[in-house]
């Protein structure tokens, strides 16, 4: 049985490989995380013209057709570039929302937008501090309008539309939650930027008020929805999370064979191979699991709820680990703002949180395995 990726995938890896690195060079992400624009709108224009944004939406509705084994791919060389556009808000959360409980006129609508670059999406769903819950969505649905908060947003402040979860029940079940589809450019909707340790990922607070909105998949049916919605983001961002470990550790590895002291190079000495080591481990130990949730993703197995968490909780570990000590092989330097270190650190500890602590992940691992080893 053959666990890695087709020919022609790897073409398309390839691809991707060389576009990026001659479209978004560090130099491309600093434009970015210096705040001189939102994010890369030519990046985007050029990821749309590959054919990127619509590699995992159907022919019928604008894209590629490829599948999701496909956007691993390229999810991966999206992370090895730290690219500076809104992504994962829109292809991994907004795209595969749409397709999970959209109608074909909410599909038509807005999948060939995505496909083609014209359209940014989100998914609104927190609420402030805490990991994703039923019971802490207290945003109200009455009369086909939103009222409320949500934050942090997902590149909420560039976004033209938004998945809104939002509370149409009291019972007290996770049938309280449905989901609806909001045009931020339509009116009744204030964002506002947040702070955020990686200025190349936005956050944002959206304020709805009144704001007219259409039901997303059947009412009381939210929760059910989201939570495929997140696993498939969680395998999907563990592979971007995978291209920024490899990333790291080339970083240091790099910097290691060109950098002398005492007259030789610092990859010679024990400490830092030991270092080095570790990371190739923690990568190789992530991209292991991140296959295991491309499987069951791209084949929609039984499986898919644990191989998410899996690959999550491995590819967040891994990301967090090989930024740090990319750091930590530099030295000195790897603290400079003129160093690139702090680009893959910024993004590994925001990515992290991005559907829900490592903890929280750690909960659902152990609490599906024990749910699958019951039945």
């Amino acid at each position: 049985m053959n666990f890695d990726f087709s020919d022609e995938q790897k073409q398309m890896r390839d691809a991707a490989r060389k576009f990026l690195a001659e479209k978004c060079p560090p130099k491309a992400v600093r434009e970015v995380l210096d705040g001189k624009a939102a994010y890369d709108k030519q990046l985007w224009k050029g990821l749309a013209e590959m054919g990127f944004l619509g590699v995992a939406i159907p022919e019928q509705f604008g894209g590629a057709g490829a599948g999701h084994l496909e956007l691993c791919v390229i999810a991966e060389e999206m992370g090895r570039a730290n690219a500076p556009v809104p992504f994962s808000s829109t292809v991994y959360l907004a795209a595969e929302a749409l397709l999970l409980a959209g109608s074909d006129a909410q599909k038509q609508k807005w999948l060939p937008k995505i496909a083609s670059g014209e359209a940014i999406g989100t998914l609104a769903l927190f609420e402030g501090k805490g990991n994703p819950s039923p019971k802490a969505i207290k945003l109200q649905a009455s009369g086909g309008t939103l009222s409320g908060v949500k934050k942090p947003v997902p590149d909420g402040a560039i976004a033209d539309f938004a998945v809104v979860a939002a509370r149409t029940g009291s019972t007290g079940r996770d049938s309280d939650i449905s989901l609806f589809l909001v045009d931020l450019k339509a009116g009744g909707v204030e964002a506002k930027s947040l702070t955020n340790i990686d200025p190349t990922r936005g956050q944002a607070e959206l304020t709805f008020k009144n704001a007219k909105a259409e039901p997303l998949g059947a009412a009381g049916d939210g929760w059910s929805i989201l939570t495929q919605v997140l696993d498939r983001a969680a395998v999907l961002l563990a592979f971007e999370q995978v291209g920024g470990s490899d990333r790291a550790l080339e970083m240091g590895r790099d910097y290691a064979l060109d950098r002398i002291a005492f007259g030789r190079p610092i990859g010679s000495f024990q400490a830092v191979k030991h270092i080095l080591a570790d990371m190739y481990v923690s990568a190789t130990l992530a991209r292991s699991n991140c296959y295991y949730g491309a499987w069951a993703l791209s084949t929609n197995a039984s499986e898919l709820p644990e191989a998410a968490a899996a690959a999550r909780i491995s590819a967040t570990q891994a990301f967090q680990h090989c930024s740090k000590n990319n750091i930590q092989v530099h030295g000195g330097m790897g603290f400079t703002w003129e160093f690139d270190c702090h680009m893959y650190y910024r993004r590994a500890n925001a990515t992290a949180l991005t559907l829900g602590s490592l903890s929280y992940w750690e909960d659902q691992l152990i609490d599906r395995m024990r749910k699958k080893n019951a039945a």
